[in-house]
């Protein structure tokens, strides 16, 4: 009973399974730069990004109706996520809050960066961006909290 009620992760810690640190899998470092991106970080750059979305979307596309911009508001999420991912490798929140969106190819357990300097390219991207949008696979995290939108285009959130 006390394995079902505090779950499986500490059941298996009880056995003697080390798991290690979030992104230790991964060859991320533990704490600094470089390592994966804290989820308060993370909510913090989205709520910036939906916020700015929203304005953007109320004034320019709705024409003051808040029904309708709440709807426009998510493609132009997608439009910003796909333009910024793509160039930048971070949207104007990630930005502010000092995280970087890199492709899992660059991991540092190889110490190689790839050509384009980690980013995603622009069919990962746009996967990445639309299952965001649909918000359900962002809200299904694996052990290292990467979110199923970010397993599914091999990308990784770090701080810089």
């Amino acid at each position: 009973m006390g394995s079902w009620l505090s779950g499986p992760r500490a059941a298996a810690e009880e056995m003697g399974v080390d798991f290690g640190y979030r992104g230790q899998r991964l060859g991320l470092p533990q704490e600094g730069p470089g390592s994966l991106a804290p989820l308060g970080r993370r909510f913090g750059a989205l709520f910036v990004d939906w916020a700015l979305c929203l304005l953007i979307a109320y004034g320019l596309l709705a024409r003051g109706d808040m029904q309708a911009a709440g709807n426009w508001a998510v493609l132009v999420l997608l439009v910003l996520n796909v333009l910024t991912l793509g160039t930048v490798a971070g949207t104007p929140g990630k930005v502010l809050f000092r995280l970087r969106v890199v492709s899992e190819n660059v991991l540092f357990r190889l110490r190689v960066v790839s050509e384009n300097g980690g980013r995603l390219g622009l069919g990962r991207v746009l996967v990445r961006s639309v299952l965001l949008c649909v918000a359900i696979p962002a809200l299904i995290w694996e052990r290292d909290s990467r979110g199923l939108h970010d397993r599914l285009a091999r990308a990784v959130q770090i701080r810089v």
